[in-house]
């Protein structure tokens, strides 16, 4: 893979990822507006003394509901998920194995640019890691313990960089900012489901004392896809959110490999981790797109096919280390123009 094309799918995947956060903002004032038009059209004819749906308190309560769940989530995201885990910060690592741990850290930060994230321990034998954080200045990386005996220092350093490549990106943020997202598109449809059957009985009620069988058409339809849409916002959101992972997972591969000049550091290290293939306990479902494999096992990203592509939280294990082989084949086989040898004639 040149430079070229990989700055080319970094672009690529920023582009595509702003227009699924585009595309959850809609969502939320469909959510909210969507319903205050339902009402409007449903209640509009209603007699004098009936209830008329006119102030848009719907779409103003989920803006303001959607938009406090997602800030304090954004802002105290990274400490939930550390406290979650039961990680502890490195302080002053005293043996040999967290030694070369912030050495390699330290380095990756130096390689990448950024500054040196905060680091912590997750006491779960399963090898995994993940970072979290707002940005660059804010970033947190965390390793289980079983990462850190499992894996040679070659291996260790790519996982580091790998992680790394998600702080630089701001990959961080997006995704802190995605599960968020996610987490108030599920409180908000379950308490507006509940809501919107309120809501249907009052306009039901109001239609029979002006002596109508039903409301306006119109209504009667946007209402039907605004009730749809809330039962099926949670799993829309948690595949959109999905989708967004996988993306940044192969984007922090490459990006790993370009610090570190060491593709298949990186790609032994996720062989050793998938060889092992039990659930990082310690790491609930809701961080799982964080992490460099998933938590949960390993059998979805093991499907390269439609299932895979619509539930997994990760590319396909095999996709990954064969793209991370074929760059250090590349690396490997690239050819220099060799220098013209002087002139030794007379």
């Amino acid at each position: 893979m040149s430079d070229q094309n990989l700055f080319a799918q970094q672009e690529e995947n920023r582009r595509r990822s702003t227009w699924l956060v585009v595309g959850f903002v809609v969502f939320f004032m469909w959510i909210g507006f969507g319903g205050d038009l339902a009402f409007y059209l449903l209640t509009r004819d209603g007699h004098v003394g009936g209830y008329h749906h006119v102030v848009p308190f719907i779409g103003i309560m989920v803006s303001l509901a959607a938009a406090g769940i997602a800030w304090s989530a954004w802002r105290n995201g990274a400490q939930r998920v550390l406290a979650a885990t039961g990680a502890m910060e490195l302080i002053d690592p005293a043996t040999p194995e967290l030694k070369q741990l912030d050495n390699v850290v330290e380095e990756m930060a130096i390689a990448s640019g950024v500054p040196k994230p905060k680091i912590w321990i997750v006491p779960d034998a399963d090898p995994n890691a993940f970072a979290t954080g707002r940005d660059p200045q804010t970033a947190n990386i965390a390793v289980t313990e079983g990462l850190l005996k499992l894996l040679n220092r070659d291996e260790l350093q790519g996982v580091i960089a790998h992680e790394m490549s998600h702080v630089k990106n701001y990959d961080i943020r997006l995704t802190t900012l995605m599960a968020a997202l996610v987490g108030a598109i599920a409180l908000l449809s379950d308490f507006l489901g509940r809501g919107g059957s309120a809501g249907r009985g009052i306009r039901l009620g109001s239609d029979r004392e002006n002596g109508k069988s039903g409301g306006s058409p119109l209504g009667i339809i946007i209402l039907v896809l605004w009730l749809l849409t809330l039962v099926v916002a949670p799993l829309v959101s948690q595949l959109l959110a999905m989708g967004v992972s996988r993306k940044r997972e192969l984007l922090a591969d490459a990006s790993g490999a370009q610090f570190t000049r060491n593709p298949m550091g990186l790609a032994s290290a996720l062989e050793k981790i998938d060889a092992m293939g039990e659930p990082t306990r310690a790491i609930t479902r809701g961080a799982a797109h964080l992490c460099i494999v998933d938590p949960l096992g390993r059998r979805l990203t093991s499907n390269a096919g439609w299932l895979g592509n619509i539930f997994a939280t990760h590319p396909p294990m095999a996709l990954r280390v064969s793209r991370l082989k074929a760059m250090a084949y590349l690396n490997e086989h690239r050819v220099e123009t060799p220098a013209v040898p002087p002139d030794t004639k007379g």
